[in-house]
C-alpha cells in the first residue's frame, strides 16, 4: 500500500499516529513522520487514520487499493512494482 500525507496540510492532531502508530508517529509537537510503503497488514488501520484527520491530509493510492481488491477476487498475488 503507498502513502502520501501532504505535509502542508497536516496541522499535527496526530489522530493518525494514535489510530495507526506502526505507520504514523509524531516527530516533536508538529513534525509526522510516516511509512510510504506500510504494510498490507496495517490497512485497516490507516483506513481509519485516514477518515480521522481533520485536513484529509492522507492520501492512499487508489491504483493500489483496486489492484488488491482485484487480487483479493482471484485469489492471486498482484505483481510488485
Amino acid at each position: 500500500m503507498r502513502l502520501v500525507v501532504d505535509l502542508n496540510r497536516c496541522q499535527g492532531y496526530a489522530q493518525c499516529a494514535f489510530l495507526a502508530p506502526d505507520v504514523f508517529a509524531m516527530h516533536g509537537d508538529e513534525g509526522l513522520l510516516y511509512d510510504p510503503a506500510a504494510e498490507e497488514a496495517q490497512r485497516e488501520r490507516v483506513a481509519q487514520a485516514v477518515a480521522a484527520c481533520p485536513v484529509q491530509a492522507i492520501l492512499v493510492d487508489e491504483m493500489d487499493m483496486a489492484a488488491a481488491g482485484r487480487t483479493a477476487a482471484s485469489g492471486r498475488e498482484a505483481p510488485h512494482a
